[in-house]
């Protein structure tokens, strides 16, 4: 008997909840990553808020990794939820080998790029002399780990659409759960500072680089890797690729938005402000983890059921993910709104940065209510095939907004008025995302099963 790809039948809300809940717990698992790195180092006497620093001026470089990952594992993943859909399998596997090839490719060069122009980068991002060893130190080992990186975050996502959300959660598990257990050992048994930090996240992101590739040479995968369809096929390459755009484009934009804000933190706050936009910035990852997770869940149900011509249920789906997207963020504006003080002094007890921190925090995240909504009817475009709306929605609060608002407002109003940034971005995003998602809606409604 075939097998009947539930992604077709099954109840949305059920898949809703199969996929999500791991993607969501995953995800949750690995923002992780370079929290507990902050967290370890920010507690550590010799390093402090300097150390925090050295990894904040050294995160649009990572971002960068991650999103080169999320180019070719996104784009390509959608397609093969799309061929899948369409009862295509032999396209998908050579989506899914294609990818695989183009990712290890993009991070050994990313890598090279890297290690090459490091030093040069973390001046231009706004490391001031007293970070820039801190930085130095940190980022020297972590560029050696990018072409695993961008391999492990890639193909995750073809695990989820392969029909194994929980195998996709335990990638996730296996390489946040190592770096939590190594950190400490690292930093503080051996006494090796930053290195130690970094060396801990590159040996996690080797082992997560095992597992994904051995789950597709694995039994437990319907859909193999293959090595004719590891030979690259520019045509297919580039399909990929305009699909991935949104995710790379909306990261890409947030590794300039963080360089920028980095050095105008620095020149209005100096190495304080960076350090307490450093903490503030991996408490906005750890509460805006849960919206990605849930919308790595949703996009095969929707992809799946919109290649399939079941334009209901994909409507249906997406409904379902701007709710529960709008619960998740509003759970997190209130953790921020009563605990400010608690949330800032987990990395450091340094009384200027509490001081700075607490009072930040409540201005950066004014209309994070909304920020769910435009994360979520952003990734709808992109999951149907319309890669070119997405990007553009994607780009429109950091590139577009929030960028020109953090060069802008600290010339008139100064700290102050580069923290009011982010909810000025915020609430005209949301505003410009929910016209294009009305419409969106509507045509999909008139396009039956």
């Amino acid at each position: 008997m075939d097998y009947v790809n539930p992604l077709g039948h099954e109840k949305i809300s059920k898949l809703l909840l199969k996929f999500s809940i791991p993607a969501i717990a995953g995800m949750m698992v690995n923002a992780l990553y370079n929290i507990v790195d902050r967290i370890y180092i920010g507690n550590n006497p010799s390093l402090g808020t300097n150390g925090i620093a050295g990894i904040t001026i050294g995160f649009p470089i990572m971002i960068i990794s991650l999103s080169i990952g999320l180019l070719f594992g996104i784009g390509g993943a959608t397609f093969f939820s799309m061929n899948l859909g369409k009862k295509n399998n032999e396209e998908a596997e050579n989506t899914l080998g294609n990818t695989l090839i183009t990712l290890i490719i993009a991070g050994i060069i990313y890598m090279l790029l890297s290690v090459t122009l490091l030093k040069p980068l973390l001046i231009v991002f706004g490391a001031s002399e007293n970070v820039l060893p801190y930085s130095m130190e940190y980022m020297r080992i972590i560029t050696l780990g990018f072409p695993f990186h961008v391999v492990s975050v890639g193909m995750n996502h073809f695990i989820r659409a392969d029909g194994n959300p929980k195998l996709a959660m335990y990638t996730m598990f296996l390489g946040a759960g190592t770096n939590i257990i190594l950190d400490p050992i690292f930093i503080y048994v051996f006494n090796m500072g930053m290195a130690g930090a970094a060396l801990a996240t590159i040996l996690s992101q080797f082992l997560s680089f095992i597992w994904v590739i051995s789950y597709f040479i694995g039994k437990h995968s319907r859909n193999k890797l293959k090595l004719k369809y590891m030979k690259l096929k520019p045509k297919l390459v580039v399909k990929i690729t305009s699909l991935g755009l949104p995710s790379f484009s909306l990261q890409l934009a947030s590794s300039l938005l963080n360089a920028t804000l980095n050095k105008n933190l620095f020149l209005y706050g100096g190495d304080i402000a960076v350090s307490g936009m450093g903490v503030i910035n991996s408490i906005q990852t750890l509460l805006m983890m849960p919206i990605v997770g849930l919308n790595q869940g949703s996009q095969p149900i929707i992809s799946f059921n919109f290649g399939a011509k079941k334009f209901n249920r994909s409507k249906k789906a997406v409904k379902y993910a701007v709710i529960t997207g709008t619960i998740i963020v509003l759970i997190g504006f209130l953790i921020t709104r009563l605990f400010p003080k608690q949330l800032i002094s987990l990395f450091n007890r340094d009384p200027e940065l509490i001081k700075f921190g607490t009072s930040a925090i409540k201005t950066w995240f004014l209309f994070f209510p909304v920020v769910g909504f435009q994360l979520v009817a952003s990734n709808f475009f992109q999951a149907i095939g319309k890669p070119k709306t997405s990007m553009f929605l994607s780009l429109t609060r950091q590139l577009i907004l929030l960028i020109p608002a953090i060069i802008i407002f600290p010339k008139v109003w100064g700290l102050e008025g580069l923290l009011y940034a982010a909810p000025f971005a915020d609430f005209f995003a949301f505003l410009l995302t929910g016209t294009f998602f009305y419409f969106g809606m509507k045509k999909l409604e008139n396009t039956q099963e």
